[in-house]
């Protein structure tokens, strides 16, 4: 269920949930898509438990480089993967938390239907989110994320 607060994003992918979610959990194929091209994702440690660390350096002609601290909440292998920045390692409260991302990965006869809901505390945050280019940044992330998958499929 979303509110006001959410912002979401669907996607279908030419590949199983299960290889979408690798997608999401192994470090070295996320370095890969995380970034909207032509940034880059230069270091990720991926701790994929309740609790783990979800950490990312992106870096950005641009904006330089962004590094971004949280844990994840929820680990359903090929099914579901939360994770938020409002939380660090261990469920340790975080200093400026700004959302929490709900990944679905659903079966379906063409692969998989990849859905985004990003969880936002206030209606400043989803603003804020949306100016910083959610819908473009995550479905450009979406694209990049499934022509791995789809190559990885493909053997």
């Amino acid at each position: 269920m979303t509110t006001e607060l959410d912002l979401t994003l669907t996607r279908r992918v030419a590949a199983s949930p299960a290889t979408v979610y690798r997608c999401w959990t192994e470090p070295e194929l996320l370095k890969q898509f995380f970034a909207p091209r032509p940034g880059k994702t230069v270091d990720a440690k991926l701790d994929v438990r309740p609790g783990g660390a979800f950490y990312t350096k992106m870096v950005f002609e641009e904006y330089g480089e962004i590094e971004s601290e949280g844990c994840y909440l929820i680990v359903e292998p090929a099914k579901r993967l939360v994770f938020t920045d409002c939380l660090s390692a261990d469920f340790r409260p975080s200093a400026q938390p700004f959302f929490t991302a709900d990944l679905n990965f659903i079966e379906t006869e063409e692969g998989c239907e990849y859905n985004v809901i990003a969880r936002h505390g206030s209606a400043e945050s989803v603003k804020r989110h949306e100016e910083m280019g959610f819908h473009e940044g995550w479905g450009t992330v979406a694209r990049q994320m499934a022509e791995i998958a789809e190559a990885i499929e493909r053997g």
